[in-house]
């Protein structure tokens, strides 16, 4: 008797997302475009009012510091283990990534940057900036599924970290 997967409607959405290129050129092209685009949001921000405008940096200031300190874990953690690449595909000399900000989250970096475009967006007070945070978000979650699809074929211990690391892109969140 075979065993069945536990979710097979989940594990066929899973496999059809597109690799968008060999190691997933595609999915870098895509997010640097909506990064783009988030950041540029900033000409066209409404502004706060004077009474509002003072929490509304602070939050976006604090969201900002946030997102870059989970960038900044992430690309050191991965450093240690010779594993930093911009692309989704894992290099195959590298180790897999399980400690520091990695036994809290799978992707720091990209909730890194959906932390640090929300933050901006409420920074410059951008609807464009925020509804582009929103793709960007869903986007990443994506992108995040499709490179755990190269991380199983890449890394034996991978599917069983995932079972223990439950959050995707931001601790204590998602």
């Amino acid at each position: 008797m075979s065993a069945q997967p536990a979710h097979p409607t989940r594990d066929r959405r899973r496999q059809t997302l597109p690799q968008l290129g060999r190691r997933g050129g595609g999915w870098v092209a895509a997010q640097i475009v909506l990064l783009t685009a988030i950041f540029l949001s900033a000409l066209v921000g409404l502004g706060w009012p004077s009474w509002l405008a003072p929490l509304a940096y602070a939050v976006g200031g604090l969201l900002i510091v946030a997102g870059s300190g989970m960038l900044a874990a992430g690309g050191g953690a991965l450093a240690q283990v010779s594993a930093v690449t911009p692309f989704p595909a894992p290099r195959t000399d590298s180790g897999l990534q399980t400690s520091g900000i990695y036994r809290l989250v799978r992707h720091p970096m990209y909730g890194g940057g959906i932390l640090i475009a929300l933050g901006w967006s409420m920074i410059f007070a951008t609807i464009a900036g925020l509804v582009l945070t929103i793709v960007l978000a869903v986007f990443a979650d994506l992108k995040a599924r499709r490179e755990e699809l190269w991380l199983e074929q890449t890394f034996a211990g991978y599917a069983e970290y995932r079972r223990h690391t439950r959050r995707r892109l931001i601790p204590l969140v998602w």
